[in-house]
């Protein structure tokens, strides 16, 4: 799935700016205009604005009402011959998020100048840095930028969604992974999101509480989906399977009840100590649904989660970066990866649910991740008082060994991983990174530089 698909029916605002002063070529303004609105319409936007030109603070407060009425988060401006720069800060008053500048091409030929709308956009761009308000920036023909422009809208709005979300931390982080603290108040600065601390000894009442009625319907949708237990040629027992429906039940009535668009859940020791299992088939489960669900208290990688799910990438597979040599890693958990991200059931290399690799009690989802091609290798931390970010690319391959829980090994884009792995260690990364399946990286960085967040290679 490419990271920036959004939604076929979102409502983008458009701003198309004229002139009241005579000048430039308005034969090629109104065909480039008409080309736009044709070209965002071809996109599936419900564009609001588009219809009109804006020309003075009037027209454009009454254009930016209607935006806002409509509860559009992405705001695009066009201005196809040259305008004030004064109204970049207008704009700017007024919409809070990243504003796309579109930027569209002179008339080819000889002759004058038709338009100068790159002029006119670098101009806006340059006011809006030195006003410390993101953009994103566009330029080409209508009919050339449509990924572009998808992608564009998909990073304004996943940036405006984070600002009304909520992610839920189930205690906190495991014993020890003092690398995954989460800091409300910096998460808050940063992403506009609130953390919201929940207790693990009421999340254990809530497993504990779940109705036979409820476990028995869920019981039915697990055996739909065709798991065996690891090592046999049959599911495992109703009695085991039903603690992990338990927590599975648990954590989705959770994130109803406290409006939670994202859940990290501090999976040990307490969980499989007093409970008898681990909850990780209960998040693989969650994950494939396109839930942003974290394990070991990891807070950051919940939202990492999270923005994957709001570009359209989905939350990926939260793991530990096992070993590497000068070109490849080995990344591995114990057994909670997303089911969409493993191999389809009834392959040779299906997986199963077995016991956790320390102890053996149930369950892990055994599976090693597909060979799906191009990979994207991504985290966000916080260190120095900062939110830092990085991501890079490469392809999987092959396993030189088999473990249980899931695992990929991945053969890294211009290798010289050591060197990596040694640059980012002293820049603070935790132990955990999120693995996507696709290229994400310039995307991901698109996202930290429009929320200021320290870019490290």
């Amino acid at each position: 799935m490419e990271a920036q698909q959004t939604t076929s029916q979102a409502q983008v605002g458009v701003l198309i700016f004229g002139r009241k002063r005579p000048g430039f070529d308005q034969d090629w303004n109104a065909g480039i205009r008409d080309r736009c609105r044709k070209s965002l319409a071809q996109l599936g936007f419900g564009c609001i604005g588009a219809e009109d030109v804006v020309l003075d603070d009037e027209t454009v407060n009454g254009a930016i009402d209607r935006i806002e009425r409509a509860g559009c988060r992405a705001l695009i401006v066009i201005q196809p011959s040259l305008a004030d720069g004064q109204y970049a800060l207008t704009v700017s008053q007024r919409w809070t998020g990243p504003i796309i500048l579109w930027a569209t091409p002179e008339r080819p030929g000889d002759g004058k100048v038709s338009s100068c709308s790159l002029v006119g956009q670098h101009l806006w761009a340059s006011i809006l840095r030195q006003a410390n308000h993101s953009f994103e920036f566009v330029y080409g023909a209508p009919e050339d930028v449509q990924m572009e422009l998808r992608q564009a809208v998909a990073l304004s709005e996943t940036i405006q969604r984070l600002r009304a979300a909520k992610v839920g931390v189930v205690g906190t982080h495991a014993p020890g992974f003092l690398d995954l603290a989460a800091d409300p108040f910096l998460v808050r600065r940063t992403f506009g999101l609130q953390l919201h601390p929940l207790s693990l000894p009421q999340f254990i009442d809530r497993v504990q509480a779940v109705s036979a009625d409820e476990v028995n319907a869920d019981l039915q949708r697990v055996h739909s989906m065709g798991l065996r237990e690891t090592g046999s040629s049959s599911a495992p027992s109703d009695e085991l399977l039903s603690v992990n429906s338990r927590y599975y039940l648990s954590m989705q009535s959770l994130m109803l009840e406290t409006s939670l668009d994202a859940l990290s859940l501090q999976c040990w020791p307490e969980l499989p100590n007093v409970l008898g299992q681990w909850p990780y088939f209960a998040v693989s489960r969650l994950g494939a649904e396109g839930k942003a669900v974290s394990i070991e208290g990891d807070v950051d990688g919940a939202i990492g989660a999270l923005i994957g799910r709001f570009l359209g990438i989905g939350p990926g597979f939260l793991t530990d970066w096992l070993e590497h040599d000068a070109n490849t890693i080995f990344f591995w958990h114990p057994g909670m990866a997303p089911l969409d991200m493993c191999n389809a059931v009834g392959c040779a290399e299906a997986p199963t649910l077995g016991g956790h690799f320390n102890g053996a009690r149930p369950f892990v989802v055994d599976g090693q991740l597909q060979l799906a091609g191009d990979v994207t290798i991504s985290r966000l931390w916080r260190c120095d008082g900062r939110y830092h970010w990085t991501a890079f690319e490469g392809r999987s391959i092959p396993p030189r060994r088999s473990v249980t829980g899931n695992s990929l090994l991945v053969e890294v884009d211009g290798g010289k991983v050591t060197e990596r792995f040694e640059r980012l260690i002293h820049a603070g990364l935790p132990h955990h990174v999120t693995l996507h399946f696709g290229r994400h990286a310039a995307v991901f960085r698109r996202l930290a530089r429009a929320l200021r967040i320290d870019w490290e290679q």
